[in-house]
């Protein structure tokens, strides 16, 4: 089992470490979903910590259509993050059809044949989840996992959608499945049996007072590490 904690900073990147995170997320603007983190910020995540980091990429809020100018923006920041030596990238881009936008995908890992994607809640946005999860398996040597709610606001939501989402991971043996948006001490355990995902995404519920203003709870997350375990 795998637990992936978003962060926002060098800071947050050593704390997850330190308590067993197999993996963060780096972002920016958590308010606004996560955007692009700064330059520096990814150069201190990456040069302090051991474990995988993910870096979003994300140039704006408004919406997960990109322009040729968005693209070359994505591209660039892409570029910068190769040359800190990351190759780990957290990106979604949908057509105006709510279809997953493949022409973009295949420009991107064309451009850079190396990056380890997880393809992000943009998923959750698609016309059809497992029309979109069929294609996102074509792109699997450079789309490792798919961070989805199942279509709906939490995971528990969208329960049954995850459940077929992951049965049909294992059918193409394509990208994992990442439960991820309202997973919760609570209900994780629910959930990880209900799915039988091996991959599982936190963000505030692990937090003190569930605030992205402050530091991770050392017991919730040894708590939720147990119950991924157990």
């Amino acid at each position: 089992m795998q637990l992936e904690l978003i962060i926002q900073n060098k800071r947050e990147a050593i704390q997850a470490q330190e308590l067993g995170a197999d993996r963060v997320e780096l972002v920016s603007a958590i308010s606004e979903g996560g955007l692009t983190p700064s330059y520096g910020t990814i150069k201190q995540v990456l040069e302090n910590v051991n474990i995988p980091v993910q870096i979003m990429v994300r140039p704006h809020s408004h919406h997960f259509f990109y322009t040729e100018e968005d693209f070359q923006v994505i591209c660039e920041d892409i570029e910068a993050i190769r040359q800190l030596g990351g190759n780990r990238i957290v990106f979604g881009a949908l057509n105006k059809d709510r279809t997953i936008n493949e022409v973009m995908l295949s420009k991107l890992f064309h451009l850079f044949p190396a990056l380890d994607m997880t393809f992000h809640r943009a998923f959750d946005e698609v016309a059809s989840q497992l029309d979109a999860y069929t294609l996102l398996a074509n792109y699997d040597r450079n789309v490792k996992r798919i961070l989805t709610s199942g279509g709906e606001a939490t995971c528990v939501k969208g329960l049954k959608q995850l459940i077929q989402l992951v049965d049909l991971s294992r059918d193409l043996q394509g990208p994992a499945i990442m439960p991820g948006s309202g997973l919760s001490l609570e209900n994780i355990q629910e959930i990880k049996q209900a799915t039988g995902a091996k991959q599982f995404h936190f963000g505030k519920a692990v937090r003190i007072e569930q605030s992205f203003a402050k530091g991770f709870s050392k017991e919730v997350v040894e708590k939720v590490r147990y119950s991924l375990r157990s």
